[in-house]
């Protein structure tokens, strides 16, 4: 069973008891949240389809942590006028658990 759930403007696949980072959300670690934006779900090939959303439908997760992503370099160099910047960026995401798709 899997469902297509929007979280923090994005859409993302989701199973039970999968682990998956998304966008920072306003959460402490530990506590419950529940999405009720789920615009698709698979039960063991009966898909239901939402318009725009599944009614009555939502996923369960639990926050584990919060953490950043990996360093990303950018660089800018304009050849012969002596300019070159680097900077760097590290993308904050929210680590979660899918408890329980409710349908």
């Amino acid at each position: 069973m899997y469902a297509i759930v929007e979280i923090g403007g994005q859409q993302l696949k989701v199973e039970e008891k999968a682990k998956i980072y998304v966008n920072l959300m306003d959460a402490v670690e530990g506590t419950k949240v529940e999405f009720d934006k789920v615009l698709l779900i698979d039960n063991e090939g009966t898909v239901n389809v939402g318009q725009p959303v599944v009614e009555g439908a939502k996923v369960s997760a639990t926050v584990l942590a919060h953490v950043k992503g990996e360093k990303t370099l950018v660089f800018k160099k304009k050849r012969r006028k002596t300019y070159q910047v680097m900077n760097g960026h590290r993308q904050q995401y929210t680590q979660i658990e899918i408890e329980k798709i409710t349908a």
